[in-house]
């Protein structure tokens, strides 16, 4: 089902106090920042390898990050993975009783389709499933 680690999301107060740690330290490829409306949140995309470090800066008081962001301060916020087809991965994954928070689809970064798992249906990681936008 899962092709590789998409990327790692951190949850981050300031994208423009943490890039330089990224970017100019750790020497990862800056890909550009946009911003998730539905998810309200703005996004900086790093790459390593064949993954990317994904930062999530809240655009709003109510956003899911920055709940995060209050109770657990910065740091990992989950884990995604790539899938070939997401809509049939959940399925899948709803028929073998995992808890999923996104029952459907949803659009995330780049355009593409995500869906996130239960931290409890996964051993406490909050969990992105991705489908690629030009699948």
């Amino acid at each position: 089902m899962t092709r590789k680690i998409n990327h790692i999301g951190i949850a981050v107060k300031s994208l423009e106090t943490a890039l330089p740690l990224y970017r100019d330290v750790f020497g990862m490829t800056f890909e550009g920042t946009e911003e998730v409306a539905e998810q309200k949140v703005r996004v900086a995309f790093l790459a390593i390898g064949e993954s990317r470090i994904e930062l999530l800066e809240p655009t709003s008081a109510d956003s899911p990050v920055a709940k995060f962001l209050e109770k657990n301060g910065e740091g990992i916020h989950h884990l995604a993975y790539q899938v070939e087809d997401l809509e049939r991965a959940l399925e899948q994954l709803k028929a073998d009783g995992v808890r999923l928070i996104d029952e459907k689809p949803r659009r995330g970064a780049h355009n593409s389709l995500i869906a996130f798992l239960h931290p409890k249906a996964t051993g406490g990681v909050l969990t992105e499933l991705c489908q690629a936008a030009d699948h």
